[in-house]
């Protein structure tokens, strides 16, 4: 590099695959995803100078991509799903949206909650305090959550304080278990029916993302504690994680773009 010339970090949308493949076993999801992972939808020749992330691969997240001046969206929910789709209706305005922005989408879904240093589980189980973190929550043979122990007991109320201001108001919490908790297991996302494999091995404190009544009862019984953050919430995790690794290792430019759904 000549003195005097400024330099600006840029990689092809082909460099930033490779990129995240090192960083995260999306091949070993194939049998079990029905996510399209990996380029949902490519741009045309050229540099990445600038990525956005988003949960969810909606027209908002892509309006909000264009206007940061992304050239390549990542999201943990992209806009294919395992099988052939018309291009009409909402999918075909947010492809629309995509071309006319010159944006490529990038999707990375279980991969992405399973992953032990990037995934949405891991951050959750570190973000919590746990240590002599496992793998935990087997789906479809593939295990894709994580389970701990905390140094020494806690309310649950302090472990979850420690995932920040939202998690200290979940959206259901069924406080059935002991009032200090000792271990903990999470599964990001919809993952009420996990439950059953926290009360089965002993598990203090279960966190996911959704609850269900379905699981309520047995919960009460068990007397485990089950705290449901919210879907959205609980996968932020990852998708910023992935933006703060690439940020420091590539140097390109990253924004974290939040559209909480609520839910």
């Amino acid at each position: 590099m000549q003195r005097g010339k400024s330099y600006t970090p840029a990689m092809t949308t082909r460099e930033f695959d490779t990129w995240f493949r090192k960083h995260v076993a999306i091949d070993a999801f194939l049998s079990v995803d029905d996510s399209l992972n990996g380029i949902q939808v490519d741009r045309s020749p050229g540099e990445v100078t600038r990525v956005a992330f988003a949960v969810d691969a909606s027209a908002e997240s892509i309006r909000r991509a264009a206007e940061s001046g992304a050239q390549l969206l990542f999201v943990h929910h992209g806009i294919f799903w395992g099988k052939p789709a018309r291009l009409q209706g909402n999918l075909r305005e947010r492809v629309k949206l995509l071309l006319d922005h010159d944006i490529a989408l990038y999707a990375c879904h279980l991969p992405l909650d399973a992953d032990a240093e990037l995934g949405n589980n891991a951050c959750l189980a570190r973000g919590l305090g746990l240590v002599d973190i496992e793998p935990f929550g087997l789906y479809h043979g593939v295990k894709i959550g994580c389970k701990g122990r905390f140094e020494k007991p806690l309310s649950v109320d302090e472990a979850l304080g420690r995932l920040g201001p939202a998690a200290s108001s979940p959206l259901s919490l069924i406080p059935a278990g002991p009032a200090l908790v000792s271990t903990a297991a999470v599964v990001s996302g919809g993952a009420a029916m996990d439950v059953f494999q926290a009360i089965g091995e002993g598990i203090d404190l279960y966190v996911t993302g959704e609850s269900s009544h379905s699981v309520y009862n047995d919960v009460v019984e068990a007397r485990i504690n089950f705290a449901a953050l919210g879907h959205y919430a609980t996968e932020t995790f990852g998708v910023k994680a992935v933006a703060e690794r690439l940020a420091l290792e590539t140097g390109l430019e990253t924004r974290f773009l939040d559209l909480p759904t609520g839910l």
